[in-house]
């Protein structure tokens, strides 16, 4: 069961779709409770953290038999780049104010001038946090951590608030850019995920029911991670500890850089144990330059729906190891219709680079500028070809 990081823990991330999209939706925290795992009694040796630009940011600290990282430096360097964010909406309670029953004579006439309305207008709102990318005030977090809501907060480390305004959101991706209005203010360093490895030490920085800038530690599970309900996104999965008021927080490598978007977690309880979901970056930076320049994100398809290729599948059509997107139908005189890709194809790269699953295609295809030109690379019928596609654009 995928469930937000947020107040309410709402499990909407949608699955991957027809057309090669996905969308992920939800506003408020859920309630999320776990205790981080402990680190075994013995361990010869940790990864020696990596050096990075700025040197050293997660030093080792060292005991009797232990020698583990310290991220002591690195909250310090990049901890006042991490904000909390308060979001407000207005939710509609049933019923009026007057008492009177529907369609009573009287109530039409206290609502017109007794000042009743006919639905009184409650605030609501949840928690979640994220960070600083430019000195001039703009903010990334989670779209469900702003979904909406009709005033967004800011708060810094130092206690200062901003309203923020919420400059576009991604559902698809879960990413959000807002911008408050401030100069010279302190930034997170961005990095690479692709530098990260299974095992390598990570952090986490957020307000875990409020809690301001808690640091929680763990280890990168696994890259490119699809999820059991699909996903457009490859996530990045570690047992770092992320509850309520984390989501939108950054993701930190042991270099002192950002590498993901703390986004969900994996429950069967509603509540952390010990699996938890980053968005890569890369992705969520691209996704705020698109909303930067344009206050929306602009995402390619081509007109096919996807199968996950087993190795049964893979074998019966030739191919020698299961790797690549099936293409189990194609719509009608779409993209992929035109240039020539039918049902039982596999495809198997994209513009030279490789489509090893369903989520890598999604990816490449709905990273692709709409209108223009792609190679494919197809397994058709017992022999390799090249598509020539035009992309469109994915609407709704």
């Amino acid at each position: 069961m995928m469930t937000r990081s947020h107040t309410c823990f709402k499990p909407t991330l949608v699955a991957f779709v027809l057309l090669l999209a996905a969308c992920s939706k939800s506003n408020d925290d859920a309630p999320a409770a776990g205790v981080p795992p402990q680190a075994p009694a013995q361990v010869q040796q940790a990864p020696a953290p990596a050096q990075g630009a700025a040197g050293s940011v997660a030093t080792p600290a060292t005991g009797s038999g232990v020698e583990l990282p310290s991220f002591v430096n690195l909250v310090k360097q990049q901890g006042p780049g991490v904000v909390n964010i308060s979001a407000v909406r207005l939710a509609r309670n049933q019923g009026d104010a007057t008492g009177l029953p529907e369609g009573h004579p009287l109530r039409e006439f206290f609502r017109r001038f007794g000042g009743q309305p006919d639905a009184g207008e409650a605030p609501a709102g949840g928690l979640g946090s994220g960070f600083i990318i430019s000195q001039d005030g703009y903010v990334l977090t989670n779209a469900h951590v702003i979904s909406e809501t009709d005033e967004v907060t800011v708060k810094l480390t130092s206690k200062r608030e901003y309203k923020a305004k919420v400059i576009g959101a991604d559902p698809y991706t879960d990413v959000a850019l807002l911008k408050i209005d401030a100069t010279g203010l302190p930034v997170v360093t961005i990095g690479d995920p692709s530098r990260l490895e299974p095992g390598e030490w990570v952090a986490a920085i957020g307000a875990p029911f409020g809690f301001d800038n808690s640091v929680t530690v763990g280890v990168v599970s696994a890259k490119g991670r699809m999820l059991p309900n699909g996903s457009y996104v490859p996530f990045i999965q570690t047992d770092v500890a992320v509850n309520p008021g984390n989501s939108g927080g950054p993701l930190f490598s042991t270099r002192g850089e950002v590498v993901g978007i703390n986004s969900q977690i994996y429950s069967q309880t509603g509540g952390y144990m010990g699996i938890s979901f980053a968005i890569p970056i890369d992705i969520a930076i691209g996704i705020s330059d698109q909303l930067r320049a344009t206050g929306r994100v602009s995402r390619g398809r081509i007109g096919v729906q996807l199968q996950e290729l087993t190795y049964d599948i893979a074998t019966s059509l030739g191919l020698k190891e299961a790797k690549g997107a099936l293409v189990a139908a194609v719509q009608n005189g779409g993209p992929a219709d035109r240039a020539g890709i039918r049902p039982g194809d596999v495809i198997t790269s994209l513009n030279g680079q490789p489509v090893q699953t369903t989520a890598d295609l999604a990816r490449l295809i709905g990273g692709t500028k709409p209108g223009s030109t792609v190679n494919a690379e197809v397994w058709s019928r017992g022999a390799t070809k090249t598509a020539t596609v035009k992309v469109d654009e994915l609407r709704g």
